[in-house]
């Protein structure tokens, strides 16, 4: 019998870092999605998420189910689109993943699609119908031949990256007298979805790998490695300090889910244990959607890691803390920009969009940018196309970003912590596929990444010894 791979088609993010979607086919008849995410910055186009760009543009007449490794935006921000294509297909996840999948959803219709409330019900009442939450390091079956001869099984395993967060493991089983059987028994495709940093808080560490045949592994930051993460809050500390001495606000764009629980988590050990300002200060969380995330957060507290706990268990609240105020009307969000822009009032604002397409985050930067008292602390990914890339590029050298077709001139200050980052680096990233505990991975692929860092992380591999070859 000859032997051949699984077929795995590409419908985005391949050469690219957004709107994950891979088409793995389990037959050459029957496939499943691992993922369908939304589109950001350069890779749209130009396009807003309304457009022809965020389609299913691809048949769905072979896929059996929808794999969800996470709920970040460029992970699942075109499931509505998959479901007004027609899909009614199995949508599994992990436990975490079931419960704050509905609210992203929500929030991207509210913001890309439609404000109809019984329109979005509609949606979200199918989406629920659909979900199939399942524990992780739990093998469940997800195909099965005709004539039961052939089968192939599903497992999450942590990935580190937000709450709930998985690689998902598929491994094919067959009876020794199938001619169905292409592949070998036991054959196992691994998607490792985004895999997290070592020693982040609230979350514990990756699963290590038992072993894969054929790995599919982000490269977001296959290019570099990432500032010590076991001093980042005192580079938080300082970098805050500096900014508010001068006076001003200082505008950190988060993603809703993971980054923003991450700051407040270390904003609050910050507070606890200095004196000065800090105890004065103001953290607004600006972003109903990071709010109603976050309050889901302190509702899983079992998914913490060991340090997290024991802050609980000392009394703290370290995602509620007494000097947090939330924003949750938009007019007392349009008030507080007009405040800052009067008064200069120290504070720190963390608000949605991570990449400032779009959100509340970029009525701030309007409004703001132009005043040499802010500071824009950027802790995450800035996609190629995104504004901010372009502030990031711009800022310091006193240029100017498009915001809504609008030109805002940068005199703030513009700051980068790399540490922040729920991505692996180039080091985890080569330690996922070397430091494997039950056998080893015969062959990797590469996605999720830009061009330039795809193509060092290859040449680091390569040197490495590992089999890799390029993506179909």
């Amino acid at each position: 019998m000859t032997r051949v791979q699984p077929q795995v088609k590409h419908h985005g993010a391949h050469h690219h870092v957004t709107g994950s979607c891979h088409e793995l086919y389990l037959t050459p008849q029957h496939s499943v999605l691992i993922d369908c995410g939304l589109f950001q910055g350069a890779e749209t186009s130009g396009a807003t998420p309304t457009d022809a760009s965020q389609q299913i543009d691809f048949s769905l007449d072979a896929v059996q189910a929808l794999v969800v490794t996470h709920t970040h935006i460029d992970h699942v921000g075109r499931i509505p689109y998959l479901l007004m294509a027609g899909f009614q297909q199995p949508i599994y996840c992990t436990k975490a993943t079931a419960i704050l999948l509905p609210l992203v959803i929500e929030d991207a219709l509210k913001i890309g699609l439609t404000r109809n409330k019984a329109l979005i019900a509609q949606v979200l009442e199918r989406l629920q119908s659909l979900l199939r939450p399942i524990a992780y390091d739990t093998w469940i079956p997800l195909y099965q031949s005709t004539t039961k001869t052939v089968a192939v099984q599903l497992r999450f395993r942590q990935a580190g990256h937000i709450l709930g967060s998985a690689y998902a493991e598929f491994e094919w089983h067959h009876d020794s007298s199938s001619a169905e059987q292409l592949l070998p028994d036991g054959y196992r495709v691994v998607f490792s979805g985004d895999l997290g940093c070592r020693n982040t808080p609230l979350l514990p560490d990756p699963t290590p790998l038992e072993r894969a045949n054929l790995l599919f592994i982000e490269s977001t930051y296959g290019d570099r490695l990432h500032e010590s993460r076991a001093s980042r809050m005192q580079r938080l500390q300082s970098i805050v300090e500096r900014c508010v001495a001068d006076g001003g606000a200082v505008l950190i764009p988060a993603f809703s889910m993971g980054r923003t629980q991450e700051l407040l988590y270390e904003i609050e050990a910050i507070i606890n244990d200095n004196q000065g300002f800090w105890p004065r200060i103001t953290v607004i969380l600006d972003s109903p959607m990071a709010a109603a995330l976050t309050e889901h957060y302190q509702q899983l507290t079992e998914l913490w890691d060991e340090e997290a706990k024991l802050r609980i268990e000392e009394g703290r609240k370290p995602l509620d803390f007494s000097r947090l105020h939330v924003v949750n009307t938009h007019s007392e969000h349009e008030h507080i920009i007009n405040f800052l822009s009067s008064t200069g009032e120290p504070c720190i604002v963390i608000a949605a969009s991570g990449m400032c397409t779009g959100g509340r985050m970029v009525n701030y930067l309007r409004a703001l940018l132009p005043d040499p008292r802010t500071d824009v602390l950027f802790v995450g990914y800035q996609a190629q196309g995104t504004p901010g890339r372009d502030i990031q590029r711009y800022g310091p050298k006193q240029g100017y970003v498009e915001l809504e077709g609008e030109r805002i001139p940068i005199r703030a200050g513009v700051h980068t912590l790399g540490g922040y980052s729920t991505h692996a680096d180039q080091a985890e990233l080569t330690d996922f596929i070397e430091q494997t505990t039950a056998g080893s991975v015969d062959e990797v692929r590469l996605i999720h990444g830009e061009a330039e860092a795809q193509q060092a992380f290859t040449q680091h591999l390569l040197q490495r010894g590992v089999h890799i070859v390029e993506t179909e």
